[in-house]
C-alpha cells in the first residue's frame, strides 16, 4: 500500500504522542466506515490476507468485540487470545509470548493487559502494528477516538465545547486518554469527583468537587466507571452515599446546559454512576452512539496502521 495518510506511525499507543493532526486523521478517516457499516452486506477486501491478534488479558465485552467486528469487516482474519488460553498460565511471560506470536509474522497485535506501559514495551521487540487497547490505568487511545467521533457527530465542532468527566479520575485510562485528545482538539475539560478520586498530577483540566458546580455550562458529560473493589474510602463510604453525590440523574444533568448529553465508555453500575433511565434515554444518552462510533474509528485505525507498516 502507498502510504497516504498524514498519520505516520504503524503503533498507536499512547493519546499524548498523538497531535491534533493525528487525531483528525483518524476521525475524517472514519467517516466513510460510519456509511458502511449501515449497508446490508458489511464486508470488505480492505486487509483480506492479512491477520490480527486480538490478546486480552482483561475481561472486555465492548473494546474486544469491536476490534473483532472491525477486523472481520475489513476482510482480515483474526485470531483471538485470552490469558486462560496462553502458556502465560504455565509460567511464560508475556514478552516471550510476544515473541512467540511475533514468529507467525502478524500484521497487527492488539493488546489489553493490566500492566501500564506494556504495549510499548510489546512495541519495542516485535514486527507488527501495535495497539493499545488499555492497559492499566494509563491510556486507552482507542476509546478517546471512538468519543471524539460521537462528540464530531452530534456537535461537528470541539472548540466551543466545555465538558465534564466525571467520577473516579484517578484509576481511569479512558480518563487520561480523554483529558489529552479533547484539550487538543480544542475543548474545555472539567473533571468532577471526589478528591480521593482525582489525582494531584492532573493538568489541562478545572477541578471540581461537587457536580452543581462542575457541570455548570457543560456541553456533554461524560460519566466513568466505579469499580466497587475501591469504592470504600473516607470519601465515598458506599455505593448509595456515592449515587447521591455523584452519580448522575436528571436533577444534576440540570446543572449542565439544557440540551447537554450523557457518555459513559462502559460498562456500566446502573445506579451507582448513572440513572438507569437517564443511560436509557436516547434524547440524552449518547451511550449507543459511542458503541456504534467504535467499530468505525477502529476499522480506520487498523486500515492506518498497517499501511504505515507497509
Amino acid at each position: 500500500m502507498k502510504n497516504k495518510f498524514c498519520y505516520k506511525n504503524k503503533h498507536l499507543i499512547e493519546s499524548k504522542e498523538l497531535t491534533k493532526k493525528d487525531i483528525e486523521c483518524f476521525l475524517n478517516e472514519s467517516e466513510k466506515y460510519i456509511k458502511f457499516n449501515k449497508k446490508k452486506l458489511k464486508k470488505l477486501n480492505t486487509l483480506k490476507g492479512r491477520t490480527i491478534f486480538n490478546l486480552f488479558f482483561e475481561d472486555s465485552t465492548r473494546t474486544r468485540t469491536s476490534f473483532e467486528v472491525a477486523a472481520k469487516r475489513l476482510g482480515a482474519d483474526l485470531i483471538n487470545v485470552s490469558v486462560k488460553d496462553s502458556s502465560i498460565n504455565k509460567g511464560e511471560t508475556l514478552l516471550d509470548t510476544m515473541t512467540t506470536i511475533n514468529s507467525m509474522s502478524p500484521d497487527v497485535l492488539i493488546v489489553r493487559h493490566p500492566e501500564e506501559g506494556i504495549s510499548k514495551k510489546i512495541s519495542k521487540i516485535v514486527n507488527a502494528c501495535v495497539i493499545n487497547a488499555g492497559d492499566g490505568s494509563y491510556e486507552h487511545p482507542t476509546q478517546a477516538l471512538l468519543d471524539a467521533l460521537t462528540i464530531k457527530k452530534r456537535f461537528g465542532e470541539f472548540k466551543k465545547l466545555k465538558i465534564a468527566i466525571c467520577g473516579d479520575i484517578l484509576h481511569s485510562r479512558v480518563a487520561r486518554s480523554n483529558i489529552e485528545m479533547l484539550s487538543k482538539l480544542g475543548s474545555k475539560i472539567n473533571v468532577v469527583g471526589p478528591k480521593s478520586l482525582i489525582p494531584n498530577s492532573i493538568k489541562k483540566v478545572n477541578i471540581f468537587n461537587d457536580m452543581k458546580s462542575g457541570l455548570k455550562n457543560c456541553d456533554i458529560v461524560m460519566m466513568l466507571r466505579i469499580q466497587k473493589e475501591r469504592i470504600i474510602t473516607k470519601h465515598v463510604p458506599n455505593e448509595k452515599i456515592y449515587f447521591e453525590k455523584y452519580g448522575l440523574d436528571y436533577k444534576k444533568l440540570s446543572y449542565a446546559k439544557k440540551n447537554a448529553f450523557v457518555m459513559h465508555p462502559g460498562p456500566m453500575n446502573r445506579e451507582v454512576e448513572i440513572e438507569s433511565k437517564l443511560a436509557d434515554d436516547i434524547t440524552r444518552s449518547l451511550i449507543q452512539e459511542q458503541v456504534t462510533m467504535g467499530v468505525a474509528i477502529r476499522m480506520a485505525c487498523l486500515e492506518i496502521l498497517i499501511n504505515n507498516r507497509d
